[in-house]
């Protein structure tokens, strides 16, 4: 790691030569100027830091701030005044300070507070990082930004260059297979990604499916037949609805997986194949065990990295991602043109319960597109979702009259009342966006503890 480079800017010669002995046996190499011009020449060099005296002969230290963060420049700059009212701590960290130190003060005092702007720059830099890896609308196919997708997203990384069995779960229409495919394709695997559905297929067939057979192995066996399993070598055999298959079938699955080899069905030579693992089922694996259904001894086996696909329901702002997607996607096969969804239509969107997830969802788009021509879309063009949401107990005409025009009120209060959490975080969020990181300069400008922040931000990360 280089050594930091200090910039000095302080017009006394005597007051310099003391914080450069300040600063004497620290990790820095100090450059000294003496004038708010040549302090922003030196910026050209980008420094890692800036003791900054506000009261220069030529300037205000607070142009010099103004010019740092108008070309995008981001080193910790500490403010050094005489003049130590709040207010002028206030104007400095507004302009992009920091932290500030009032004259005269100690050398410990200038140490720590030196070494913890450079600490706080350093980790608002991997924090920064970390969130353009993490925050992404959309990943393998997967549209959505929503935290639980995000935690999706990063399992699928982890696992993808493991050998070990990668097991989903979720309800149908979650897209399991996709992640299934976004782990073969990030594996580095050079086979072929073998997709098999253990629910679409005759349990009397399952096994030539998994395994090949020879030829004359069964009736209708006119030719040997290659497995999946044959055609997934060093690639990905990824079995879907894996709680389908029947037990005898699921003994000969184990013995597969504990030594890498199989005998197809009517032959009688071991093969050997390397091929990764990778299931799935929309059913409770645990609740199948106890149940008898599936082999404990195969679930430890199959359910090393275990990854659940959260239900449409849950993913919030998500649902209006997809379908704006979606929306536009199948608009521009149909020949139609498409705008916007109107707010009441995304709150309609948003309270449906979504049974079947992106699956029902498509199917809904894709008739609103065919049957309409407006660019914008209204709630009546949704009318299996108007049904679906309406109250059971509305059965007369008249309490129907009426609870369709409290769910009226209610739709267009929807759209304009938020919640307070949110209203909450948005606010938090943008003012450390602004402080570029700094938890301690947000709270100075929201008026709490950085305490609070730190625990909103641990909240949210943990969800």
């Amino acid at each position: 790691m280089s050594m930091a480079t200090i910039l000095l800017v302080e017009d006394q010669s005597a007051l310099a030569r003391t914080y450069q002995g300040f600063l004497r046996n620290e990790p820095y190499r100090i450059e000294h100027v003496e004038n708010g011009a040549a302090a922003l020449q030196a910026l050209e060099n980008n420094p890692s830091a800036l003791l900054l005296d506000l009261k220069l002969p030529d300037m205000n230290g607070l142009e010099i701030l103004k010019a740092i963060r108008e070309n995008g420049l981001t080193m910790p700059v500490i403010v050094v005044t005489a003049h130590g009212s709040m207010q002028t701590a206030i104007d400095a960290m507004r302009a992009g300070a920091a932290d500030f130190l009032v004259k005269p003060f100690t050398a410990e005092r200038l140490k720590v507070t030196l070494r913890n702007a450079l600490e706080k720059q350093e980790l608002t830099a991997v924090v920064r990082k970390y969130q353009e890896e993490i925050d992404r609308k959309t990943f393998r196919g997967f549209i959505g930004s929503s935290l639980k997708m995000q935690a999706v997203y990063r399992a699928i990384e982890s696992a993808a260059n493991s050998k070990a069995t990668v097991f989903f779960t979720g309800e149908s229409g979650t897209g399991k297979e996709i992640a299934a495919r976004a782990v073969h394709d990030l594996s580095g695997r050079t086979g072929a990604f073998v997709p098999l559905n253990c629910g679409a297929i005759p349990h009397d067939l399952m096994e030539s499916e998994i395994f090949g057979h020879v030829k004359g192995a069964f009736t209708g066996a006119l030719a040997e037949r290659e497995g999946a399993a044959r055609q997934a070598h060093k690639g990905t055999f990824f079995l879907d609805e894996v709680c389908e298959m029947e037990l005898q079938l699921q003994t000969k699955l184990l013995r597969f997986l504990q030594t890498g080899q199989f005998t197809k069905v009517g032959g009688g030579t071991l093969e050997d194949v390397d091929v990764r693992i990778v299931c799935a089922t929309n059913r409770d694996p645990k609740a199948e065990v106890r149940a008898g259904r599936f082999r404990e001894d195969l679930f430890y086996r199959l359910h090393v990295i275990p990854i659940h696909m959260p239900p449409l329901r849950e993913r919030g702002h998500d649902i209006i991602e997809i379908a704006n997607q979606l929306f536009r996607h199948f608009a521009e096969q149909e020949g139609r043109d498409f705008e916007r969804l109107s707010e009441s239509a995304e709150t309609l969107l948003r309270r449906h319960r979504w049974p079947g997830n992106v699956r029902e969802l498509q199917n809904v788009v894709r008739n609103v597109v065919v049957m309409n021509h407006a660019p914008v879309i209204e709630p009546d063009m949704l009318d299996g979702l108007t049904s679906a949401t309406e109250n059971p107990r509305s059965s007369s005409p008249e309490l129907q009259s009426e609870h369709s025009a409290k769910t009226q009120s209610l739709d267009q209060l929807a759209g304009k009342i938020r919640p307070l959490a949110e209203i909450e975080r948005e606010a938090i969020e943008h003012a450390l966006e602004l402080c570029d990181g700094d938890v301690r300069k947000a709270a100075v400008f929201l008026d709490i503890a950085p305490a609070t922040i730190y625990r909103k931000l641990k909240t949210w990360g943990s969800q």
